[in-house]
């Protein structure tokens, strides 16, 4: 009964948000003549997707959008069935998604074997140079506390402490799972919360959680003073911000508008896009885009 609630409340979110849940082969195949650029749940993500977006448009591509889907193994099924035709994506856990078995680690090998993997069909673009990663973050008490730096610091308190983070980290190659096997740390107990939102960061801020999974460009570390544990037996590979896009649609022209973008985008810009995202006035992923092409150049 809990995993039906918790699914019909996804759904209920993502409807609110204006997303368009997908299902799997009950989607309709993108127009020819129509780029249908998605999004995942978070808005990096979003923002990335509408940065995507807007330039192919300025080019004069005919484009569409689907943003605030969900988390990949939602959104993956909408590119592969040719619903959705472009999304942002991150090198290393698009890899773990398509081959569990991948031990790439280096942001070259991963991208490398990332092309390898995807199934046909789909491509990967050239990636940027920006980076963000899941990390394993607790507060500043916390870690004077116990005298944590890393993961490794960690493994003596695993099972004192409650974890927080996505419904999907406990089952991900590179979440629970990861962290059991590389670290031999089991939690006392694992709290669905957000994709790195703000029911993590209260989580964390209340002691609800004692340790979550959030994104290293969040804004809420910083302002929040959480520490970053190391992680020395690379848990999370790298994540280099690429686009996955449906090979058919992959013209020389995409190709060149979304390859310079990602010769643009580097992880300070993405702590600067997610810190505008954040600000009081909550400005609207789209203007944060247009803001930023403009600042480019692009």
């Amino acid at each position: 009964m809990k995993r039906i609630a918790t699914a019909l409340a996804a759904i209920m979110v993502l409807s609110a948000c204006g997303g368009d849940p997908l299902t799997g082969g009950n989607n309709n195949p993108a127009p020819t003549d129509t780029i249908v650029v998605g999004s995942a749940n978070f808005p990096e993500s979003t923002v990335l997707a509408e940065i995507y977006a807007q330039a192919l448009a300025a080019k004069g591509v005919k484009v569409s959008k689907k943003l605030n889907i969900g988390n990949r193994e939602l959104y993956f099924k909408g590119v592969q069935d040719g619903s959705i035709d472009l999304i942002p994506e991150y090198s290393g856990v698009l890899l773990k998604h398509v081959n569990k078995e991948a031990t790439e680690v280096a942001p070259d090998e991963v991208y490398a074997a990332l092309k390898k993997s995807l199934p046909q069909g789909l491509t990967v673009l050239d990636k940027s140079a920006a980076e963000d990663k899941d990390a394993v973050v607790i507060t500043k008490q916390t870690a004077a506390q116990y005298s944590l730096k890393s993961i490794d610091d960690l493994v003596p308190y695993c099972k004192e402490f409650v974890f927080g983070g996505p419904p999907e980290f406990q089952n991900r190659p590179d979440g629970l799972p990861g962290l059991k096997a590389k670290y031999n740390c089991e939690f006392k107990q694992f709290k669905a919360l957000d994709v790195g939102g703000p029911l993590t960061v209260a989580g964390l801020k209340d002691n609800t959680v004692q340790a979550a999974d959030l994104f290293t460009t969040d804004s809420a570390i910083k302002a929040n003073e959480f520490v970053v544990l190391e992680d020395p037996k690379n848990v999370f590979a790298a994540q280099n911000v690429l686009p996955l896009i449906n090979e058919k649609k992959a013209t020389q022209q995409v190709r060149d508008v979304l390859n310079a973008i990602s010769k643009k985008l580097d992880t300070k810009v993405l702590l600067d896009l997610n810190q505008k995202l954040a600000s009081p006035d909550k400005p609207e992923p789209e203007k944060v885009a247009k803001e930023w092409l403009a600042s480019a150049g692009i």
